[in-house]
């Protein structure tokens, strides 16, 4: 009897601060951080000019957790930098700032001594949607964790698989949003006002790419109509360009597999869209495809896929095949004639040697400085791009097709997502970027 009544008032009192008892009921509390509004406890002082946010209109997402290597999943621009990757990492090596590189080393799962060369890895980008993470302040001598949902506009530093790792204005570092995105309860305080276009079922929670990604083909948050091919591990002056608007058949999707329609989508420019809040299985039967096979999209567009059936655990479950003894360049899928303004660069003679950011256990040399090569015309959005084939942008350079999709070797810890159910229906709608 003593238990029975323990135990109805503890489901009264979740029932009072969730709304209910069930399985499912609870609400994830996520505060919310607009661009251009300082941390309150930062690992790094937001005065000293480490990172400058954007105004970017959010964009709308087709299903809520996104592969870091989505086409359009993140914007870029042609200004200088909004990252200064050197002075976070002569910061954190700073022998009086050690208490703050353990504590940012120890979210990231690497040691102190393994910062600089887990920096050399990543890249700044800007978001295009508000996007859900695990947030970190400094407080006490410690890094103190907080889900958060971070405006569209606002700089970040991404991992080689696409995942946030850092916060450029203030250094905090940043891990995958672990809740659930369908349910989250946003609190706007604290100098963070609700912003125009925000939308709680709008928001996006990033997962790793299957692979360890080479380069990032980013959307001009400036002029959407192009788009920006950046090296791994590069701040912006190897850049080079691509047109968006060249249009990119849709594949014929049905009968395959949802792990490989994902990657002839995204080896093709367009984002996968899908129903539900989880990622439908790898081996999920493709049905059908919004728009059909042959319909002709920019680049970054949904594709909205119908699957059936599926057992195993995740988009990222896909075995690792054998380690390529260098880029294999795909194909161009766009129906649009290849330019013939540049030849494409030569490939490079061996796949990347760095482990994953997540759990990196050396640090990979510095990158060479790029050549005179020119951006290889075909259509993806995750490149090949070493940056000694890549050249900086000038103000004079053409608009090339986007560059072919090529990744390193195949990562498969930390990206299963599960359906929880044997089958899967994923609803047909299109949007645009």
């Amino acid at each position: 009897m003593i238990r029975r009544i323990a135990v109805l008032i503890v489901c009264a009192l979740v029932m009072s601060g969730l709304g209910g008892c069930g399985r499912g009921a609870h609400s994830f509390a996520v505060q919310a951080v607009a661009a251009g509004v300082p941390s309150l406890a930062p690992f790094f002082d937001e005065k000293q000019g480490l990172g400058q946010d954007a105004a970017v209109r959010s964009m709308p997402v087709r299903g809520s957790l996104q592969q870091g290597d989505t086409p359009g999943l993140y914007g870029g621009t042609k200004k200088p930098t909004v990252c200064d990757v050197a002075k976070l990492k002569r910061f954190l090596t700073d022998p009086a700032n050690r208490p703050k590189a353990v504590a940012w080393s120890g979210v990231l799962g690497i040691a102190t001594d393994q910062i600089p060369g887990y920096l050399d890895r990543l890249t700044p980008v800007l978001l295009r949607h508000d996007t859900l993470v695990q947030n970190h302040d400094y407080k006490e001598g410690k890094a103190t964790p907080y889900n958060s949902l971070l405006q569209a506009g606002i700089a970040i530093l991404v991992d080689e698989q696409g995942e946030p790792a850092a916060k450029c204005s203030c250094g905090n570092p940043l891990r995958p949003f672990k809740g659930d995105a369908s349910r989250i309860s946003v609190k706007f305080a604290d100098g963070n006002k609700k912003w125009n276009g925000y939308r709680a079922s709008s928001v996006v929670a990033v997962r790793p790419a299957p692979r360890r990604m080479e380069g990032l083909a980013l959307v001009d948050v400036d002029d959407p109509d192009t788009g920006i091919t950046r090296p791994v591990g590069t701040t912006g002056k190897h850049d080079t360009t691509f047109d968006t608007r060249q249009q990119h058949a849709v594949p014929d999707l049905a009968g395959m597999t949802f792990g490989a329609a994902r990657r002839q989508l995204v080896s093709g420019g367009l984002a996968v869209g899908y129903g539900g809040s989880a990622l439908p299985a790898d081996d999920a039967q493709v049905t059908a495809s919004d728009p059909p096979a042959g319909t002709e999209l920019r680049f970054g567009e949904y594709v909205m896929v119908s699957v059936a059936g599926g057992t195993s655990g995740g988009a990222a479950s896909t075995p690792p095949g054998p380690t390529p003894s260098g880029p294999t360049l795909a194909p161009p899928t766009s129906t649009a004639p290849p330019s013939t303004s540049a030849p494409a660069p030569p490939t490079s003679s061996s796949p990347p040697s760095s482990p994953p950011p997540s759990s990196p256990t050396s640090e990979p040399p510095s990158d060479p400085p790029p050549s005179s090569g020119s951006p290889t015309t075909g259509s993806p959005s995750v490149v090949s791009h070493s940056p000694s084939t890549s050249a900086p942008v000038t103000s004079s350079a053409p608009l090339t097709s986007a560059p072919v999709t090529t990744s390193s070797a195949p990562v498969t810890a930390g990206a299963s997502v599960t359906t929880g159910t044997p089958t899967t229906t994923v609803s047909a709608t299109t949007t645009e970027t």
